[in-house]
């Protein structure tokens, strides 16, 4: 079953531990010579121990900045080369890269009740293996599409991923084998939000931690009903928790702040490791080995929903951005005593991001702002807040900066390739590659771009040798 087969694809079906759903196993040809793994971008960062070259959430750094060089400065007409393109399904989860295999996870049908964690090959777009889980629908789930959301995390020679019902899986990452499980409803009594479990994993050290909560009257809208009876297993003090990477073991759980859709990030401030999480009414700081507070910062006013990811601005500064009637801010961290203390450097509603992404570069920060009106690509002074300029004619984006250019993918499946500065924005090229509604952020690995809708998943060559 995990030996490695070179020359004919083969699916085999076998059952899954404790009777939890099956692994579908198909495992075709690796690809060989896999491209270098991409180097840390240059900036004060704790890169998590995630191996591979897109290996968790929003990259190297989870902030979607890659050491990438050699694309093309702009694409002809008939845009990039498509190396492939495969049909895959519903489904917004994003795709990890390592040693020349793709993973994400998609749902067959709109309406499907089960879920499946994919395994690619890279150069072809063949599948590997796959592994098919039990994930009803349910309320808001199927609104903008049911899922699933977060994105896998490679660590090691393990998988992890968490589906729409915040079931977590860690699996091998060669064969799909499951090596542990937990369901977080059904052993926590942790509930789900309306729109489906979207908070990406991350890693530290021999740990892999993720957002959690319980029930709460305030913390909502959720998917779960108030009356479902898991939810009495929960605990007060469980808004994050940590599992062990080798045997699932809970390693902790605490603190209970309400959360929200955002994903944790990792850094490293006065010489210590500090677990970053946006809540839905505070931004935390906490001890990534132990989960103990070591800060909170209150936010206010209180965003109508925290979905973008903090961006650690690499000098002491935190920038997060909400959309609707929210804003933007940096909290600062300051080294008193031994201790970190933050606090909020300044609030504006100059950029209101929705749910896609920030990027930093030098002094200044540059994303998409908007809710259901005019979309506006925007750049502000992450010193001040001051905003340096506004340009319309983009739509709200997933942004990826490297070799001094930023690919954006718009919610209408448009790539766009532009430069940037405080001066203005020069969109190069944009080219039509996918289709409505495409909010999976797309994966940078060397100078292939992997991106993908609610229908299909594709590879493009962006190096400046890839032009037709």
């Amino acid at each position: 079953m995990d030996r490695v087969l070179t020359h004919r694809h083969v699916r085999n079906i076998t059952t899954a531990d404790a009777g939890v759903g099956r692994y579908i196993t198909g495992i075709g040809r690796y690809m060989s010579g896999a491209l270098a793994a991409s180097a840390v971008v240059a900036c004060i960062f704790l890169a998590a121990p995630a191996t591979g070259q897109w290996a968790q959430w929003g990259g190297p750094n989870r902030n979607f900045m890659v050491e990438a060089k050699g694309l093309a400065d702009a694409w002809p007409d008939e845009g990039p080369r498509q190396l492939w393109k495969r049909e895959l399904g519903e489904g917004f989860s994003p795709i990890a890269v390592d040693d020349g295999v793709l993973y994400t996870m998609y749902r067959k049908t709109p309406d499907g009740e089960n879920e499946y964690t994919i395994a690619l090959n890279a150069e072809t777009g063949e599948t590997l293996w796959e592994h098919e889980q039990l994930s009803p629908i349910a309320h808001g789930m199927s609104q903008y599409g049911p899922g699933p959301h977060a994105s896998p995390l490679i660590s090691g020679d393990r998988l992890f991923t968490v589906g729409t019902n915040a079931a977590v899986h860690c699996f091998d990452k060669k064969s799909g084998k499951v090596l542990w499980r937990h369901d977080m409803l059904e052993e926590f009594g942790a509930p789900v939000f309306y729109f489906g479990y979207s908070t990406s994993p991350i890693a530290y050290k021999n740990l892999v931690v993720m957002s959690m909560d319980r029930w709460r009257e305030d913390g909502g809208p959720w998917a779960t009903p108030r009356d479902d009876p898991r939810l009495a297993k929960a605990q007060n003090g469980q808004a994050l928790i940590a599992f062990d990477q080798n045997t699932g073991e809970v390693a902790w759980r605490s603190h209970d702040y309400p959360t929200d859709y955002t994903s944790p990030i990792l850094v490293n401030f006065g010489g210590q490791d500090q677990l970053v999480a946006l809540m839905r009414r505070e931004m935390i700081g906490v001890n990534p080995a132990t989960g103990e507070l070591l800060w909170r910062q209150e936010i206010n006013p209180v965003p109508d929903e925290n979905i973008p990811t903090p961006l650690w601005t690499g000098d002491g500064l935190l920038f997060c951005s909400a959309g609707y009637n929210s804003g933007s801010r940096v909290i600062k961290l300051n080294l008193k005593d031994g201790k970190t203390v933050p606090e909020q450097l300044w609030y504006n509603r100059k950029m209101r991001i929705l749910q896609s992404n920030a990027i930093r570069i030098g002094d200044y920060v540059y994303g998409t702002s908007g809710g259901f009106g005019a979309i506006l690509m925007v750049c502000l002074d992450v010193n001040t807040g001051k905003r340096a300029w506004a340009q319309r004619g983009v739509g709200r984006s997933m942004c990826v900066y490297a070799d001094g250019k930023l690919i954006m993918l718009d919610e209408d499946g448009q790539l766009m390739l532009a430069t940037v500065s405080p001066e203005g924005m020069n969109i190069r090229s944009r080219h039509q590659i996918l289709d409505r509604i495409s909010w999976t952020a797309p994966t940078l690995a060397g100078t292939t771009l992997y991106a993908r809708d609610r229908k299909h998943v594709m590879a493009l060559d962006l190096s400046a040798a890839g032009r037709r």
